[in-house]
């Protein structure tokens, strides 16, 4: 793997904008993308959540793209409203910090028409949106689907599964032939690779096989109590830690909007994302958490899928995940670029198999704790059922 940019045959420019963004080394994905994508190649790439896979395909697309021609070079498609808007605000970095010029727009359903219409007409060099606005547009002429060199689909797992196929199929189809396609996910089931095969033209798969560790900067808890005390458990942990911003995992989307009217009903800073949200909801739920307005996002592993968001002190998990792999995935949103985080879990009797499962699959220690006239303390030998202290 390439220790530095320098040697991936990107633009001075570019390296510079990574610089001032405190980036001085390339993730293994990065390193084995970036040289392939400049070769103008069909790529399937897949990494782990958190690798870096949004630079890995934006800085050989800002390396090629034309700055000087006021048209419309590089279309990505991505699944959730969220995503789209974190890869349109890394664009926006990118090139404030290269200076190279290149400008985009967010594109997504059930938003502004008009708006995003006069957004077009800027002819922005990349169009970054959920797929079925962007056929819709493309249909509408207003975006010019000729002037396309690159079609990126970020969560391919997802954009190319029976619902969303048809549609990702119909915009590439609008595309010249000679257009580049690379897909990038964290997954990459079977199915999806033959999909994508039939798409592309000479491809390389890219698949960084990266082990899964545990962050050594976070720390392991969990709490023991009833079913039915849980929530006041975590009402407990918030008013003892005072969160700057913590991540509530639950296993089913469904109750989420009952767990988060819970808590924000005893006064806590709290909402939560979910499949039924309005866009406009989500979004401002996902703006006041990033600005501190609230403290505690309440998601289950399916809602939070894509999301980056930086400064997470806290992760809670409120039920214990089955697989080992998505309690990975949830406490590895703390704790991340060298800063300290620290992963709760409120446990019943029966779900301690489940946790102890996750010590051996990933030799963690998560040690018992409990909570004491608003301290959190060593466990004593004592078992917990529903009494004075969780009312």
């Amino acid at each position: 793997m390439s220790n530095t940019f320098d040697t991936l045959g990107l633009n001075n420019a570019l390296i510079t904008a990574l610089k001032k963004s405190g980036i001085t080394e390339p993730t293994e994905i990065q390193s084995k993308v970036i040289p392939v994508a400049l070769d103008n190649k069909d790529i399937i790439g897949q990494s782990k959540t958190g690798t870096g896979k949004t630079l890995a395909y934006l800085l050989p697309l800002f390396n090629k793209i034309d700055a000087a021609k006021r048209e419309m070079q590089v279309i990505i498609l991505a699944p959730t409203h969220e995503l789209v808007i974190q890869i349109h605000k890394e664009i926006a970095t990118l090139s404030q910090n290269s200076n190279l010029g290149v400008t985009s727009a967010a594109i997504i359903g059930n938003a502004n028409l008009g708006r995003q219409l006069e957004r077009l007409k800027e002819k922005p060099h990349i169009i970054v949106g959920s797929s079925g606005r962007i056929l819709e547009l493309i249909k509408m002429r207003k975006i010019t689907a000729h002037t396309i060199k690159t079609i990126v689909i970020d969560e391919a797992d997802r954009l190319l599964d029976a619902t969303n196929l048809e549609t990702v199929k119909a915009i590439i189809k609008s595309t010249l032939r000679d257009r580049q396609l690379m897909l990038f996910s964290a997954t990459m089931p079977k199915k999806t690779v033959s999909i994508a095969q039939e798409l592309m033209k000479s491809l390389e798969i890219i698949k960084v096989d990266e082990k899964d560790e545990v962050n050594p900067n976070i720390a392991h808890y969990y709490f023991v109590c009833d079913q039915r005390d849980k929530i006041v458990l975590l009402r407990k942990l918030v008013h003892a830690i005072k969160p700057e911003r913590a991540l509530v995992f639950i296993n089913k989307s469904e109750d989420i909007e009952r767990n988060t009217a819970k808590l924000k009903y005893h006064k806590l800073k709290a909402e939560g994302i979910h499949g039924s949200n309005a866009k406009e909801e989500r979004k401002k739920a996902l703006e006041d958490f990033r600005a501190g307005r609230i403290n505690l996002l309440v998601a289950s592993d399916i809602a939070a899928r894509g999301l980056d968001i930086k400064g997470v002190t806290h992760v809670f998990n409120l039920e214990v995940p089955e697989d080992p792999k998505d309690y990975l995935h949830r406490v590895g949103r703390t704790g991340r670029a060298g800063s300290e985080g620290t992963a709760l879990t409120i446990a019943t009797e029966r779900e301690i198999p489940l946790i102890n499962n996750i010590r051996k699959t990933y030799k963690l220690s998560i040690q018992q704790k409990d909570i004491y006239m608003g301290k959190i303390i060593d466990k004593k030998n004592r078992r917990y059922h529903s009494d004075k202290n969780y009312k």
